[in-house]
C-alpha cells in the first residue's frame, strides 16, 4: 500500500503533543508504526519541534509521503530543501560540496531566526509580567497633537488673535523664499 510520515497525537486533553513517526497507512492515527523521528509541541510560541533531519530525508527518498501538517513542518525544518539539493545532486546540476554548503547556510540561517523568534517571546513575557505585577514603569504614550488642544498650534493662535494674525505672515514669508 505506503508509507505515510504524519502525527501521532499524545498528551492530554487540550494539551496535544504530537509524535512524528513513519507509519503504514492502514495503521490507527495513534498505534503501530515503524519509526519515531521526531516531535512536535504546538503549545509553545513558536512552536517547537525536534527532527532528525537524515532520517526524514532517507524516508522520503524511500517514498514516504508526509501528510500536510507534517510536510509543512519537513519544510520549516529544511528537509525538503535538503531532498530537493540532492535531486540537483543527481541530475548533476550541483556537486555534493555545493550542495552540503548551500543546506548548511540555510540550516544556519534558519535556527538563528527561530532563536530571534525564542528571545522575543521571552521577552515579550517578561515585560507582561512585569507590566501586571507593578514592578515596571507603565508605559506612556504620547498623543498626537490633533488630540491635545494644549498643544495643538491652531488652538493656540485662536486664543491669541495678535499671535494668530503673525503666525499666517510667518509661514507665507517663508513659503516665498
Amino acid at each position: 500500500m505506503g508509507v505515510k510520515i504524519r502525527l501521532a497525537r499524545h498528551g492530554r486533553k487540550k494539551k496535544p503533543f504530537y509524535h512524528i513517526v513513519i507509519a503504514d497507512v492502514r495503521a490507527p492515527r495513534d498505534g503501530r508504526f515503524i519509526e519515531k523521528i521526531g516531535t512536535y509541541n504546538p503549545l509553545t510560541v513558536p512552536a517547537t519541534v525536534t527532527l532528525d533531519r537524515d532520517k526524514a530525508v532517507e524516508w522520503i527518498n524511500k517514498g514516504a509521503q508526509p501528510t500536510d501538517t507534517v510536510r509543512s513542518i519537513l519544510k520549516f525544518q529544511g528537509v525538503l530543501y535538503k531532498v530537493h539539493l540532492l535531486k540537483g545532486v543527481k541530475k548533476g546540476a550541483l556537486s555534493e560540496a555545493k550542495a552540503e554548503q548551500m543546506y548548511a547556510d540555510f540550516i544556519r540561517e534558519k535556527e538563528e531566526k527561530i532563536r530571534k523568534r525564542f528571545q522575543k517571546t521571552a521577552e515579550e513575557k517578561k515585560a507582561y509580567w512585569n507590566r501586571i505585577s507593578g514592578t515596571a514603569k507603565p508605559i506612556e504614550v504620547e498623543a498626537p497633537a490633533e488630540e491635545t488642544p494644549e498643544e495643538a498650534p491652531e488652538d493656540a493662535n485662536a486664543e491669541n488673535p495678535a499671535e494668530a494674525a503673525e503666525a499666517p505672515e510667518a509661514t507665507a514669508g517663508q513659503e516665498e523664499e
